[in-house]
């Protein structure tokens, strides 16, 4: 999954942490949710609009991060 497509770093959003494009959830939230034990189904029931594919972008997002490669931002 290339999270480029479905993550979005803007400085004039959620002040420029990265987001699930077209959204204000940042990546960082969605991760909580899931960290705090929330399925994939129940993050999808409760935010209309967000997709499995939204939020399997999120952990490629971070497995990025944690892989020490650089994201790269969205040229706003």
């Amino acid at each position: 999954m290339d999270h480029r497509d479905r993550i979005s770093i803007d400085p004039d959003v959620m002040q420029g942490r990265p987001v699930i494009r077209g959204s204000r959830l940042t990546v960082e939230f969605v991760l909580g949710l899931m960290a705090d034990g929330w399925t994939l189904e129940q993050i999808t029931d409760s935010y209309p609009g967000i997709t499995r594919d939204d939020l399997l972008a999120c952990l490629s997002f971070a497995r990025e991060l944690v892989s020490g490669a650089k994201p790269i931002p969205d040229a706003a």
